[in-house]
């Protein structure tokens, strides 16, 4: 390097390493039929993958709207169990139609059915704004879908 060149700073924006993921958790899917795959992690996670409508199995839509659920829920957790108890019942439904013409969802809606009345006004707008703020915060799935992701495709084999 001379001495007019100078070292870029990291920024927020730098390429993340896309060969591993947390834990070191190996993710995979396997073809098991006509449309039909399973997922698999190392960690010995299976979830069977099919279209909309196939029996016991989830569309990889349906898949992307449980992981932005399962990730509100799981970013939340502690604030809701500390407020409300570890026995605190909690169900998030979450739901989007895809354009069929664009191929993509534009959107997606997730309702956190939680019973707050054993709080008062104060404690529950308070448990509210923190919610918001934890999965605004750490809900990686929500905010990759806001802000957008990079996706690559490498085949592989002989050819």
């Amino acid at each position: 390097m001379t001495t007019d060149q100078t070292a870029a700073a990291p920024t927020s924006q730098a390429v993340p390493d896309v060969t591993t993921n947390a834990g070191d958790t190996r993710l995979w899917v396997e073809r098991t039929g006509k449309r039909r795959y399973t997922g698999r992690s190392s960690r010995g996670a299976e979830v069977l993958i099919g279209s909309v409508g196939d029996e016991g199995a989830f569309s990889p839509g349906e898949l992307l709207k449980i992981a932005l659920a399962a990730c509100s829920g799981l970013s939340s957790d502690s604030a809701l169990a500390h407020r409300l108890g570890d026995d605190v019942q909690v169900t998030i439904n979450v739901s989007g139609m895809s354009l069929e013409e664009e191929d993509r969802y534009p959107a997606f809606l997730e309702t956190m059915d939680v019973d707050l009345s054993g709080l008062d006004p104060t404690a529950r707008e308070r448990l509210l704004t923190v919610i918001h703020r934890a999965v605004d915060q750490h809900c990686t799935v929500g905010r990759t879908l806001e802000a957008g992701a990079t996706v690559s495709l490498t085949v592989t084999g002989e050819r």
